[in-house]
């Protein structure tokens, strides 16, 4: 047996609610029964925009949990960061050095 009904249950305000803005906006002649179809059509759009904004808020809740998260790697990398350059010696400037030197001696000991 299943946890959740694929059919959703309106709640009493909803119900309430649809029932009054129908009624509010009945017009003269109307039967009982039109009111009522016009008051389930409110549910719906009552139920529609709840959903609505139930996703938009989950959607919020997710880009913020994302941030949040890309957040605290930053700061963990930017503290990490700072250890790993004191640890890495750079050879590029004392082999530019060594070629540079060498390249002088042979041009200095060619020309003479």
């Amino acid at each position: 047996m299943a946890k959740y009904s694929k059919k959703e249950k309106i709640s009493e305000e909803i119900k309430d609610e649809a029932l009054k803005t129908a009624s509010s906006i009945q017009k003269p002649g109307q039967t009982k029964e039109q009111t009522k179809l016009i008051a389930q059509g409110i549910q719906k759009g009552i139920q529609q925009y709840k959903k609505q904004q139930k996703t938009k808020a989950r959607d919020l809740d997710r880009r913020i949990r994302k941030v949040s998260d890309l957040a605290a790697i930053q700061e963990s990398t930017a503290e990490i960061a700072p250890l790993i350059m004191q640890s890495r010696p750079s050879y590029l400037p004392w082999v530019l050095l060594v070629f540079s030197w060498i390249c002088f001696g042979l041009y200095f000991f060619l020309l003479k």
